[in-house]
């Protein structure tokens, strides 16, 4: 028989153990097999044996065997095949027959699974049907990897909580988020994040219930603690600190040390006239604050973070068909030479005119953009139509050639396409490449390298300038600008808040004039922003700063009044 004799019974041809071996490589990670090494290769070694007669009866039952032994998914049948094949008695004839035999196995063993499954039960209801009751219960309302309580029991916890609170009894919640544990499960395996859950639950557990509060596990590696009956703010922070602390240290598993660290969203409130979902979701929301702090932390719940939060995930739905329904709008800020007031040109921005929330500010909405990714075709909108715009200006005014500033995204930048959005801006508006300028964040241009800082450099080639914007707040130095392809500054608004003040801050004006002296030496140009007084204007000139904008220059307007605007600005 296929599944009989042993090693012994037989000398086994040095090419068939080496097909044997073959045979295990292709199927063993198809189905679990509870054999050794050892026994596994015997076990082959035999089926093997037992084809080489090419005898179709021995294919049957050789397809059998496969099944009984544990291997009986269509992969293992496929695999299989593919190594039989190599046989040099394997015909059209052995293969089938071998087919029809595990086939036959697999229905019989389906057929068998089921006639168990169903004496099992029967018997079980029979037997312990109270029994089978509570465990089913149980398997329903507890996580069967970590014991914990499901999201169920946890939903039901919060509704008795909740339903059993008095006038002045306050309630509180805590969602426990692991920091980057994908990373763990990616590099090591689900095993391995398997065991840490359940480590790491144990953990929560020993902070938790053994002080009467209740935690559940709610998705792959988040949890929520409920605790009933709080007297403040204060008693969530001390237990939020004490489940970072132990969640912090360090997990030894197989000889791994893990590093682990936690986010946490906390709410704390009133429970009169709360709902679990309400307090659930405004934990959850609470939590990416933890997040977007910086992780391994927590974070209490803030009415005016979550309203921003909730209008930005409105505006996310919104914000992809934006564009094609026309509610995106540029204005343009006069750019002004700050040593003769003449016109050099305007900074293109970009304006939401939302149907229901009215003018939606970029900082509300371009976060949202450049996380979505809506940025880059926005983007992409925004440069076309700026050079457009500064074509117009070329054309109606030759004699005076200006500027036009657009500002580049984070994404944008790092986008593979953006040297060919610039170029077909230049080609499509006809406008020269020295009268467009690009506006990066110090940040960005500092973090850039690679293909990035190449194109770059291949768009100052064509003519194009390259600016950063908000010079001062990120942490890049002159001496290393000076390898990028960098041809201007925009002072950020610390360096001018000296300048602005009504009676002259000498410290602030040196400071300044110092970033203006490295800048020149540097061949770069310097822009201030935020001028809304011709004294400050005055101060900057004296200072040597280039270019200046701002409302005392004038407010952002429609791109065909900027060739006319004329300075000193009218009130």
């Amino acid at each position: 028989m296929a599944g009989a004799g042993s090693r012994d019974d037989a000398v086994i041809d040095p090419a068939l153990s080496h097909l044997a071996r073959q045979w295990i490589s292709a199927v063993r990670q198809t189905s679990y097999l509870d054999l050794s090494a050892e026994a596994l290769q015997r076990f082959f070694e035999q089926q093997t044996a037992a084809l080489r007669t090419g005898d179709p009866v021995a294919g049957d039952a050789v397809g059998a065997a496969l099944v009984a032994a544990g291997l009986n998914s269509p992969e293992a049948l496929r695999r299989s095949i593919g190594v039989l094949f190599e046989l040099p008695s394997a015909d059209g004839e052995l293969i089938g027959a071998f087919a029809a035999g595990f086939t036959r196995a697999s229905r019989q063993k389906v057929l068998d699974d089921q006639e168990r499954i169903r004496r099992a039960w029967t018997r079980a209801l029979s037997d312990a049907e109270d029994s089978l009751q509570q465990e089913l219960h149980h398997q329903a309302h507890h996580d069967p990897l970590t014991g914990l309580p499901n999201r169920v029991l946890l939903y039901g916890h919060l509704a008795e909580a909740l339903r059993e609170a008095g006038d002045g009894t306050r309630i509180g919640v805590c969602f426990v988020d692991l920091d980057e544990f994908k990373t763990i499960n990616d590099t090591l395996g689900h095993g391995f994040g398997d065991q840490l859950l359940v480590a790491l639950a144990d953990r929560l557990r020993s902070c938790v219930i053994d002080v009467g509060h209740f935690v559940a596990r709610v998705g792959g590696d988040e949890f929520v603690v409920v605790v009933r009956d709080t007297k403040g703010p204060d008693e969530l922070t001390e237990l939020a600190e004490a489940m970072l602390a132990e969640l912090n240290k360090p997990v030894h598993l197989d000889g791994h040390e893990l590093a682990v660290s936690a986010s946490i969203g906390i709410v704390e409130q009133a429970a009169r006239g709360a709902g679990p979902e309400e307090l659930l979701r405004a934990a959850d929301a609470t939590l990416y604050l933890a997040k977007a702090d910086g992780r391994a932390r927590y974070a209490l719940f803030d009415e005016q973070r979550n309203a921003q939060q909730l209008l930005q995930y409105g505006l996310t739905g919104r914000l992809s068909g934006a564009l094609d329904r026309g509610e995106f709008e540029l204005v343009y800020q006069p750019l002004v030479a700050l040593s003769d007031n003449r016109l050099r040109g305007a900074e293109a921005l970009l304006r939401w005119r939302h149907p229901e929330l009215g003018t939606v500010s970029p900082n509300t909405f371009i976060p949202v953009a450049e996380q979505s990714g809506m940025i880059l075709p926005l983007g992409r909108w925004v440069l076309r139509e700026s050079c457009m715009a500064a074509a117009a200006w070329q054309r109606s005014h030759p004699g005076t050639p200006l500027l036009i500033s657009v500002n580049v995204s984070p994404r944008q930048c790092n986008d593979p396409r953006l040297l060919d959005d610039v170029r077909h801006a230049l080609a499509d508006s006809g406008l020269e490449p020295g009268n467009l300028q690009l506006e990066l964040t110090e940040t960005v241009l500092m973090q850039s390298t690679g293909r990035p800082v190449q194109t770059l450099r291949t768009i100052a080639d064509l003519g194009v300038r390259i600016v950063i914007d908000d010079f001062g707040i990120g942490y890049s130095n002159l001496a290393y600008l000076r390898h990028l392809p960098v041809h201007g500054l925009k002072l950020a608004g610390a360096f001018m808040a000296g300048i602005r003040k009504l009676e002259s801050d000498h410290v602030d004006e040196q400071i300044v004039e110092t970033v203006i002296r490295l800048a020149h030496t540097l061949q770069m140009t310097v822009t201030a922003e935020g001028i809304e007084t011709a004294d400050q204007a005055v101060r900057l000139a004296a200072l040597g700063c280039d270019l200046g904008q701002g409302w005392h220059f004038g407010r952002p307007v429609a791109p065909a009044r900027i060739p006319a605007m004329r300075y000193p600005a009218e009130a």
